[in-house]
């Protein structure tokens, strides 16, 4: 009988609870809940949508619509006025690392990883939410054949490192050809190679040896199960496993298609060697770094699957730069190219639109193909196009709020938010206004 009547208040009380939830109509608000109002949005993948709302429940696009009724509790954003588009992606960055670019003392330094350096604090992050940016890709630098595994990080200001990681992005290798991985610039190098054919060699014999190393492990496996079936572990010595080699466990997920390559390069011919490279391995395509001249060779880009990672018109500025041209983006995409804008700075990072807008002014690229090289493009280089890059039912929150239309000249950034969150607002950081006003009295302020 005790045990009926303790039941008896805790049944009564459930019952209270689902009549207070259905009453209530969803669950309570949280931080990562928002309600973007009367915008025009820039869907990026599924045409433009004027005067319509985004809800955004747990940090990810619940519905997309006109006239949503905002859930008891949830903040709502006035955008009318406004343009609602993703957040902005810079899939070439080097911001965030401390000390950790370059690992020059060897040629081939896949195993070291940028996720160990990252300086969660750096303020470029802060600025580079002030022009949009949601998600960057860091890197290391070009100074090695293949110079390590790189990080994809959501700019989330203020928190740990650790909060920054997408989680589910594929590792990408940093590979890179030319002046720089030869050091053409040092008088004296002692570290090889020294040409261009010796970076090929050096590429062939990597892949070689972790082609090996794979061979060597599935040979084991299979000697390990062999053994298990012939013994049942109870006698005779198993076979021993091949030592492990961060190297070319790094170089072996490129082999097997869990990584992307991220190969820096400026000359067409080295750009082609590499694609030569990656098909004689099985390697999947992947994406070229700065590619300026991959405009010659176009046709051959696209029809082996690589993708390119721009700058939108720099170009002059060495040797191996002398024959950029700025309609490369204009090229790439006639002949089918996946094509992304980068910054490579923490300074241009925070004008990615404009950068993007030169697409339109040098060869009169589609305004929206302009669009998807910083967003939906960008994602797909990275393999998390599934998550961000574009306005859908399901994807993350990630959304940057203009006060024009992007490529518009006078545009500027009025909100970025990160699945549901405001990183930036400049109704609470923009004082230069403030700054510059003349002074009551036309007096000097102290």
């Amino acid at each position: 009988m005790s045990v009926i009547r303790r039941s008896i208040p805790s049944t009564f009380h459930a019952l209270v609870l689902v009549l207070l939830a259905a009453l209530v109509g969803s669950p309570p608000a949280s931080a990562q809940d928002l309600l973007i109002r009367g915008g025009t949005v820039l869907t990026i993948t599924s045409g433009d949508l004027p005067n319509t709302d985004v809800l955004i429940r747990n940090g990810k696009i619940a519905e997309i619509g006109q006239n949503l009724t905002a859930p008891q509790g949830v903040r709502v954003i006035d955008a009318q006025g406004r343009f609602v588009m993703p957040g902005l992606l810079d899939s070439h960055s080097h911001m965030g690392i401390d000390r950790g670019i370059n690992e020059g003392s060897r040629s081939v330094v896949p195993e070291v990883r940028i996720a160990d350096v990252i300086k969660h604090d750096d303020p470029a992050f802060f600025t580079a939410l002030a022009g949009g940016i949601t998600t960057i890709h860091t890197m290391h630098g070009s100074a090695n054949t293949i110079g390590g595994q790189n990080e994809t990080i959501k700019l989330k200001w203020g928190r740990p490192w650790e909060d920054m990681v997408i989680e589910e992005a594929p590792m990408t290798l940093k590979l890179a050809l030319g002046e720089n991985v030869r050091r053409s610039s040092v008088d004296d190098p002692t570290r090889y190679p020294r040409s261009r054919s010796g970076v090929a060699e050096v590429l062939r014999e990597s892949f070689q040896q972790a082609r090996n190393y794979m061979a060597a492990w599935e040979k084991y496996e299979a000697d390990k199960a062999a053994w298990d079936r012939a013994n049942r572990g109870n006698r005779g010595l198993a076979p021993l496993p091949p030592k492990r080699d961060l190297t070319l466990e790094a170089l072996a997920d490129a082999l097997n298609g869990s990584s992307i390559l991220r190969v820096h390069g400026y000359r067409a011919d080295e750009m082609a060697m590499v694609m030569e490279v990656a098909n004689e391995f099985n390697i999947k395509p992947g994406v070229f770094e700065h590619a300026l001249d991959a405009y010659k060779i176009a046709p051959e880009v696209a029809r082996n699957g690589w993708a390119t990672s721009v700058f939108a018109d720099s170009w002059g500025y060495k040797i191996e730069a002398y024959e950029a041209i700025p309609y490369k983006m204009l090229i790439h995409y006639e002949h089918g190219v996946r094509t992304s804008i980068n910054s490579d700075s923490a300074e241009r990072v925070r004008r990615l639109f404009q950068e993007a807008a030169r697409g339109v002014k040098y060869g009169g690229l589609p305004e929206n193909e302009c669009l998807k090289m910083i967003t939906i493009n960008a994602a797909m280089d990275l393999g998390i196009e599934d998550m961000v890059g574009s306005i859908e039912v399901g994807k993350d929150g990630d959304i940057a709020i203009f006060s024009h239309y992007p490529l518009h000249t006078a545009a500027r950034v009025e909100m970025t938010i990160i699945e549901g969150e405001i990183f930036f607002d400049r109704s609470q950081t923009d004082v230069l206004a403030t700054w510059t006003l003349e002074p009551e009295g036309g007096k000097e302020r102290p």
